[in-house]
């Protein structure tokens, strides 16, 4: 299975959870690529939700500064609450808040020992 196919997949799943919880959804135009918008976006009674969506089975995940950036000003700009959402095998879905992801020169990053204790669920946030 390509990486897209196993990330667009993931997504569909998280899409389809929300929505079965009465979330109006939708997977934002050029998802998995380099957009403007996270990769899902979903509204309830007012209530604004934003996931970027990674599926990696590797020890950590990033994401580049400039769509880190893009992701804060997003969440800035809409209010919404915004959350990396990886999905991970055994685990199962793990949420980080931008602000919990580590900084270097390129990119933002968590490890999944660090987004394991966490332990954000998505039944916790869509309490907020």
């Amino acid at each position: 299975m390509t990486r897209y196919s196993k990330g667009a997949r993931g997504e569909r799943e998280l899409l389809n959870y929300l929505h079965d919880r009465g979330y109006s959804v939708m997977r934002g135009a050029g998802s998995g690529v380099n957009s403007l918008s996270p990769d899902i976006i979903a509204i309830k009674a007012g209530k604004g939700l934003a996931f970027e969506c990674k599926a990696w089975d590797r020890g950590s995940i990033s994401i580049e500064n400039e769509r880190y950036d893009g992701l804060v000003e997003w969440q800035d700009n809409t209010g919404f609450s915004t959350f990396v959402a990886w999905r991970t095998n055994g685990a199962g879905w793990l949420f980080i808040k931008p602000a919990e992801m580590s900084r270097n020169s390129k990119s933002r990053s968590v490890t999944r020992k660090n987004a394991m204790q966490i332990n954000r669920k998505l039944d916790s946030i869509l309490q907020i």
